[in-house]
C-alpha cells in the first residue's frame, strides 16, 4: 500500500522557518517533521510514499538524495515530474513529484494519479503533523465501512482559556478550554482510487468540494481518535512536539 503526504504548500503560518525550507522539513531533533510521518507509517509496514512536493522542492530534493542508496529520475508520459529515491536502512520507497509552486490539496492529488492507477486503496496525510493512531486499525475501520474515504476525527487542541460569564461578571475562569464537543479533520486518511474521479484540476481544494461530495453522498467514515494528535502551525506547536519526542514514555512507534 501507498502513502501520499502532501507537503508542498507554502507554509506561511510559520514563516519563522518556511522562509528557508518546504513545512514537512522543519526539524524536530535534528529530523524533518517528514521522516516521523514516514516512521509512523512504516512501523505499520507501509514504506512506499509518494511525497507531492512544491514549494522549496529542490531543498527535499537534496535532504532525501544525501541519504538515499539510489536515485533515479521519474517520467510520467514522457514528462519529468520528479524523483525516486531508496532508503537501504528503512527500506523505504520514495517518490518525489513535483505537483507545482501554487497547485492546491486536490490539485496535487490529480498530478499523481497515474501513480495510484493499480492501487484499490491508499493512505494519505499532510506533511506537517504526528498522531499516533494505529494505521492498520485506521486501514480495517475503512474496508469493513466499505466506503471511498475514511478521514481521521479528532478533537482540536485546547488553546485558549474559556470563561464562564454571568452579566458583566466572569464566575468561573479555565486555563484551557477542554469541553469542546465537535471533531476535526485529523489529517490521516483511507481512500479509495474512486476519489481520483472528484480531483480534476490544480486549483481544487480536497477537503472542500471533494469531502463535502462524499460526505453528502454518506461515502466518508470517520474514524474518532482520542489519542495523540499534534499539528505544527507555529513555533509553539514545534517546542510542543519536540517536548513529547524527548519524552521517554513516546509511543514505540519513533523508536
Amino acid at each position: 500500500m501507498k502513502l501520499v503526504i502532501l507537503a508542498g504548500g507554502l507554509g506561511t503560518r510559520f514563516s519563522e522557518e518556511t522562509i528557508t525550507k518546504p513545512k514537512p522539513m522543519i526539524t524536530i531533533l535534528n529530523k524533518p517533521i517528514i521522516w516521523f510521518i514516514m516512521k509512523h507509517y512504516s512501523y505499520y509496514g507501509i514504506k512506499d510514499f509518494i511525497i507531492c512536493g512544491g514549494y522549496k522542492i529542490n531543498y527535499m530534493k537534496k535532504y532525501f538524495q544525501s541519504d538515499s542508496l539510489t536515485h533515479k529520475s521519474i517520467y510520467i508520459n514522457k514528462r519529468k515530474v520528479g524523483w525516486n529515491f531508496f532508503y537501504q536502512k528503512e527500506k523505504w520507497n520514495i517518490n518525489l513529484i513535483n505537483t507545482g509552486l501554487k497547485t492546491m490539496t486536490g490539485g496535487r492529488i490529480n498530478k499523481i494519479k497515474e501513480l495510484l492507477k493499480t492501487e484499490n486503496i491508499f493512505c494519505l496525510t499532510y506533511g506537517d503533523g504526528i498522531s499516533d493512531v494505529n494505521i492498520n486499525k485506521l486501514i480495517k475501520f475503512h474496508k469493513r465501512n466499505k466506503t471511498e474515504a475514511t478521514i481521521l476525527a479528532v478533537k482540536p487542541p485546547p488553546r485558549f482559556g474559556s470563561l464562564e460569564i454571568r452579566g458583566n461578571k466572569v464566575i468561573n475562569f479555565s486555563e484551557k478550554n477542554i469541553n469542546l464537543e465537535s471533531y476535526i479533520n485529523g489529517g490521516f486518511f483511507v481512500l479509495s482510487n474512486k476519489i481520483l474521479k472528484l480531483v480534476k484540476k490544480s486549483s481544487d481544494i480536497f477537503e472542500q468540494t471533494p469531502l463535502k461530495t462524499l460526505a453528502n453522498n454518506k461515502q466518508l467514515s470517520s474514524f474518532i481518535h482520542k489519542g495523540l494528535w499534534m499539528a505544527m502551525d507555529t513555533l509553539r506547536d514545534k517546542i510542543n512536539i519536540e517536548k513529547y519526542m524527548k519524552n521517554k514514555n513516546k509511543s514505540k512507534i519513533w523508536l
